[in-house]
């Protein structure tokens, strides 16, 4: 692969599209998004923590965190990737 960020460059962004498609999708259906995000922590009473936090600063703290993140795991997948293609 001749572009060694490619993969990370391409997780991150998908991140902040599926990040910001959940917070629009959120902020229109508040109660199944409750409903799915109790499902994916096991059934973790979650609507008693209250409210979604739906402001500006939250959503940008999400949003930077989630790609920066996302970019680390795509870098190191690709590092292990290449590892392991190399021993092929």
């Amino acid at each position: 692969m001749k572009q060694p960020n490619a993969i990370p460059n391409a997780l991150a962004v998908t991140t902040v599209i599926i990040y910001v498609l959940c917070r629009v999708l959120v902020g229109l259906f508040p109660d199944i998004s409750f409903a799915i995000a109790q499902s994916w922590f096991h059934g973790i009473e979650i609507s008693k923590s209250g409210a979604w936090n739906l402001t500006m600063s939250s959503f940008l703290l999400g949003l930077i965190s989630s790609t920066i993140t996302a970019w680390i795991v795509g870098y190191i997948f690709t590092k292990v990737y290449r590892s392991f293609v190399k021993k092929s």
